[in-house]
């Protein structure tokens, strides 16, 4: 059975619990954690990642960024990006994908919708 490693970028403790609680609901999907865009590039390179899954508004560096620098760096350009956030708009939607984000899904979120596009995008059965 394949392992995989998630990094989940949010400044929100509670959201990040949320998305993190959901994840471990997915067999051998490791986790972790950074508080914001900056904290998630550090991770980025450290270690190898199979998702991410980032919020756009943070402090400091925000995840359109994030994005951004992600599909800039050679080993990780075609990790599938899972944007969670609380803009809704189709603007932004757009943006976000433009950038090169795989899936957007706008706040409050649903377990089963988190599990289902990891899943999706991890080509987990």
């Amino acid at each position: 059975m394949a392992e995989y490693s998630c990094l989940v970028v949010e400044d929100s403790p509670m959201m990040r619990q949320l998305i993190v609680f959901a994840l471990s609901r997915v067999k051998n999907v490791h986790v972790t954690e950074a508080d914001d865009g900056i904290t998630g590039l550090k991770e980025l390179a450290a270690a190898r990642f199979d998702l991410i899954i980032t919020d756009i508004n943070m402090p400091v560096m925000d995840g359109l960024k994030l994005v951004k620098r992600v599909r800039m760096d050679d080993r990780h350009k075609d990790v599938p990006v899972i944007i969670i956030t609380t803009e809704g708009s189709k603007e932004d939607r757009e943006r976000a994908m433009a950038l090169g984000a795989s899936a957007y899904i706008t706040k409050p979120i649903q377990a089963p919708q988190v599990i289902a596009r990891v899943k999706e995008l991890l080509k987990i059965s």
